[in-house]
């Protein structure tokens, strides 16, 4: 059955109204709503979508709703999943450069503590999940756990990438291609239906034209919104591991040139961290807060849209290649070698930032292992893991 942009847009504002726990745990949330409970998808093509966000700049969590969004309802799809997924934590965000959320309010509530618990629990189940279906041979098991230690001991925003190069190389080489896949079960079209190679090849090159000209632009013309729109594009373009890495890059171009003070940043930055949704909501903040004009809700808006536009444009020009790609034995080889590393990828983000950020003693530990049980074992759904964990941290909070 064909699925209409608002029903992608009710999907993803559920989803945007309670995925916390960061990118990570986003993709546990997506994985869990729309390939085991909504069925848009399989699991393989969900992890596809996601090794191939994973290659792109910018949020790939984000990126892996835009192009479900794409998939299932074209190009009004993409804009409605994203809105979804967005806009609460954008709204959150604008509402506290306006003083209408207190700075305490979101970062030291007790139950976002038992949020982040249920996090553990769903990233965990993903882990499990997509382990169990894609590193079942030895070849496969070695290059996930290559690809886990790899992410752990090394640290920079180009070793998520290198490690899923070395997948797909070493997939590429040393494994067979997998048995041919049965016909999509899902009811939905695919990118391509949507998306022409000749609008992907345009949609790249607007990529490549605004990545090089907003710059010389801003130069040229002294007009504080090409300058914001230029800073914003290229966050959104040039970096790689998603949110938790913009947000230092972009203290660094706005605050030293007096666009928003040290204070301010830091306060929206905790705030970004304890909101559901995308990190990269984090511009709404920072275009509404901005002492120089534009800011306020016409700021927000246009900080949020130069941030988020390089993944619409990459996700609409690269899906229309990957569908053809994809298909050829080497191609499913090497992504057989890449969903083996991206299983390695978020068993070491499951460690470090999901459970260190989470759990500081045997009492979470327990509950975030009782959680993926109930997920696993008991089969009940992510929302009522949600609201037992965060019941839990309000009852602990409460009894001092």
């Amino acid at each position: 059955m064909y699925t209409n942009a608002w029903q992608v847009l009710l999907a993803f504002l559920r989803l945007g109204l309670t995925s916390f726990g960061g990118p990570i745990a986003h993709l546990g949330y997506f994985r869990y709503q729309f390939v085991e409970r909504r069925g848009w998808l399989d699991a393989a093509e969900f992890a596809e979508l996601v090794a191939l966000c994973q290659f792109l700049p910018g949020p790939a969590s984000s990126q892996v709703g835009i192009a479900i969004g794409l998939q299932r309802a074209g190009a009004l799809g993409a804009v409605a999943a994203w809105l979804g997924f967005t806009l609460p934590s954008a709204l959150l965000l604008i509402g506290m450069a306006h003083r209408v959320v207190g700075p305490g309010v979101l970062r030291d509530a007790p139950w976002l503590h038992g949020l982040l618990l249920a996090a553990v629990a769903i990233v965990a189940q993903a882990v499990w999940t997509m382990g169990r279906q894609f590193c079942t041979g030895r070849v496969s098991l070695v290059i996930g756990t290559v690809a886990a230690l790899a992410c752990s001991l090394a640290a920079g925003d180009l070793v998520q990438v290198l490690v899923l190069a070395g997948g797909a190389l070493a997939g590429w080489l040393l494994l067979r291609p997998p048995a041919a896949r049965a016909p999509a079960r899902v009811s939905g079209m695919s990118a391509a239906s949507y998306v022409s190679r000749t609008s992907g090849i345009i949609a790249l090159l607007l990529f490549a034209v605004l990545l090089l000209g907003l710059p010389l632009a801003a130069l040229i013309t002294p007009d504080h919104t090409l300058a914001m729109v230029d800073r914003f594009f290229r966050a959104g373009s040039l970096v790689f591991g998603g949110g938790h890495v913009v947000l230092p890059l972009l203290q660094a171009q706005l605050v030293p040139q007096g666009w928003i003070s040290e204070q301010s940043f830091l306060t929206g930055y905790a705030a970004a961290q304890a909101v559901p949704g995308p990190l990269f909501s984090f511009a709404a903040y920072l275009g509404a807060a901005m002492a120089p004009a534009p800011n306020g809700w016409p700021g927000a808006l246009i900080c949020l849209l130069a941030i988020y536009l390089p993944s619409f444009l990459l996700v609409v020009g690269v899906m229309p290649f990957w569908e053809t790609l994809r298909r050829r034995p080497g191609v499913q080889c090497a992504l057989s070698g890449v969903n083996a590393a991206v299983v390695g990828v978020l068993l070491s983000a499951l460690y470090n930032p999901v459970c260190t950020s989470a759990i500081h003693g045997g009492s979470d530990l327990a509950i975030a292992v009782a959680g993926f049980l109930l997920l696993v074992i008991g089969k009940l759904p992510s929302w009522a893991v949600l609201l037992l964990c965060a019941g839990y941290a309000l009852a602990r909070h409460a009894m001092g």
